[in-house]
């Protein structure tokens, strides 16, 4: 597999995770957990996030192996959980997921960006 296509995945979860924070701007909990239109969107991100951080572990396991301090597993097992039981998913999960997850997921791939720019 090539560098360039786990450059590919990598942007993709980024820009995933990135597209999440404008979609809760401007409104709390418990606006979100009657707007289904917004936990859809945040929901379809976390499964795109989900279903790269799969095809990373599964096209590029020494990558994820390099780096595990990434929930590889955990974001696709979400993923799996969203498509095959979506309405079971309760608001406050994908909201703490946004919340809190998500900010960390952009801080380490930002830093897995650097590092590779450095050649390091």
């Amino acid at each position: 597999m090539s560098v360039d296509r786990l450059i590919t995945y990598l942007e993709r979860m980024q820009q995933a995770a990135s597209e999440t924070g404008p979609f809760l701007r401007e409104i709390d909990q418990a606006v979100f957990s009657t707007n289904v239109e917004k936990q859809r969107a945040v929901g379809m991100n976390l499964m795109l996030i989900g279903e790269v951080a799969a095809r990373i572990a599964e096209d590029y396991p020494e990558f994820v192996v390099d780096h595990p301090d990434l929930p590889w597993h955990v974001m696709g097992d979400f993923r799996n959980r969203i498509t095959q039981g979506y309405f079971d998913i309760e608001p406050a999960t994908l909201w703490d997921i946004a919340h809190k997850s998500l900010p960390e997921l952009l801080l380490q791939l930002d830093s897995i960006r650097h590092w590779r720019a450095e050649g390091e």
